[in-house]
């Protein structure tokens, strides 16, 4: 075999489990080593949030369109803490869904039944992206949030007349 072959070869052998993992991982590989030592039974989702379901809820857990209600601690892959709600009085409401949070979270917690907590494992991709959210979160950041989900209050779709109803 020619030694360019060889070469070739070689170069393609080193090159494919990087092109792999970044066609499949969403984590940068710093963060996903922190995260398979830390959290090694984390749950991963096909968009790449991951996931452990530190207490179960009871009931349905929410759709899109839902209105909830949760309490949050929000930290960088360092354990820094950037963010958080822990007043049980209070909470953090928002409609799920409706992009008023980060997708991570959109998606996340449709995974919890009312009470439960959830660990969302965050990359990049699903929180702040290249942009961050300066000056407490920088670009390409993963993030890592503890969340309990307290209320979920249901919105019924509204009602459209069926045809019958309209040629009446």
């Amino acid at each position: 075999m020619k030694p360019i072959v060889r070469l070739l070869l070689a170069a393609v052998a080193w090159f494919t489990p990087l092109i792999v993992h970044a066609q499949r991982e969403k984590l940068p590989p710093a963060d996903l080593a922190i995260v398979e030592k830390k959290w090694p039974d984390a749950k991963k989702t096909p968009t790449g949030l991951r996931y452990v379901i530190l207490k179960e809820g009871t009931g349905n857990p929410p759709k899109i369109g839902d209105n909830i209600r949760v309490l949050y601690k929000g930290m960088l892959m360092d354990g820094t803490v950037f963010d958080e709600e822990t007043n049980r009085n209070v909470g953090m409401e928002f409609r799920l869904g409706r992009d008023l949070v980060i997708q991570g979270w959109d998606q996340g917690l449709k995974l919890l039944k009312p009470g439960g907590k959830i660990l969302l494992i965050i990359p990049p991709s699903l929180a702040y992206g290249t942009r961050g959210d300066p000056p407490k979160i920088p670009g390409n950041a993963s993030l890592v949030f503890e969340v309990e989900l307290l209320d979920v209050n249901r919105v019924d779709p509204p009602r459209t007349p069926s045809l019958l109803q309209q040629k009446k």
